[in-house]
């Protein structure tokens, strides 16, 4: 943790690292859904998951993960296209069973790897479209990290129905890990929202998502509704509070997660 807040003020600290005027900052965070917009080249945006916690309730007992300093960079490599890597450096779960047993498990995550390429506005103004496919890396270790290699696309789209208000939707389609890490299946999702700005400053998003879940272990259809917000202080930073809950028995009972967004 003293070496991520070390490294933040690094770049604080960097001389130059002014933010070009044209395009507005467009971080990842916070939602369920992913914006359609890209970096501006040669720019970097730092996305940080303070704290996510999210807890499910089942039959068998409850579980709950925290995940502390998940870390998104983004770099705009040209007026459409821009490189992604992610990180989480710390996960603990926590899973109580209806005996009143506890396993207890602390864990780094894994890294995501990503190219998201612009088909139209780049800037994410009026309908805007990219693609963008994911690679998961094996760093990590089950239960923070999936235990084996995985893929994904998401081609998230965007539409301002006015000044103030833009619609967002966001599909997805994975070859996601099976759940004892011994091989991989279909998983697909959608992400359907609305973003509001509610004063130059700050906005409100509000979201809901389908996932279906095709693992051989126990297939799972999962929806959830989200609602979150963002305050930018300035060009340069924002800070975002959400939560997300679940609709019903298969999906998460609940999550609440708090970040920071910084434009070098």
């Amino acid at each position: 943790m003293k070496a991520m807040v070390s490294a933040w003020l690094v770049l604080v600290m960097v001389p130059g690292a002014a933010v070009a005027q044209g395009r507005d900052l467009c971080a990842h965070r916070p939602g369920l859904g992913t914006p359609a917009c890209t970096v501006d080249p040669g720019h970097v945006l730092i996305e940080t998951g303070v704290a996510d916690w999210t807890r499910a309730d089942s039959g068998d007992g409850r579980i709950d993960t925290i995940q502390i300093g998940s870390t998104l960079a983004r770099f705009g490599v040209d007026d459409a296209t821009e490189l992604e890597l992610g990180w989480t450096p710390y996960g603990d779960q926590r899973e109580r069973t209806a005996t009143g047993d506890v396993a207890h498990m602390s864990r780094v995550g894994d890294v995501t790897v990503g190219m998201k390429r612009s088909i139209v506005n780049p800037d994410g103004h009026g309908l805007s479209f990219a693609v963008l496919p994911l690679v998961t890396l094996p760093v990590g270790r089950t239960p923070i990290g999936a235990g084996d290699w995985g893929a994904g696309l998401t081609a998230p789209l965007t539409y301002d129905l006015s000044n103030s208000v833009q619609l967002e939707f966001t599909p997805e389609v994975d070859a996601a890990v099976d759940e004892d890490g011994q091989g991989h299946h279909l998983a697909y999702s959608a992400v359907v929202g609305a973003e509001w700005d509610v004063v130059e400053t700050v906005e409100l998003i509000g979201e809901v998502q389908a996932i279906r879940d095709r693992d051989p272990g126990g297939r799972a259809t999962m929806y959830l509704a989200g609602l979150s917000a963002a305050w930018q202080p300035g060009k340069r930073w924002q800070f975002d509070i959400g939560t997300a809950a679940g609709l019903n028995h298969d999906a998460p009972t609940v999550r609440v997660y708090g970040g920071i967004a910084a434009l070098f």
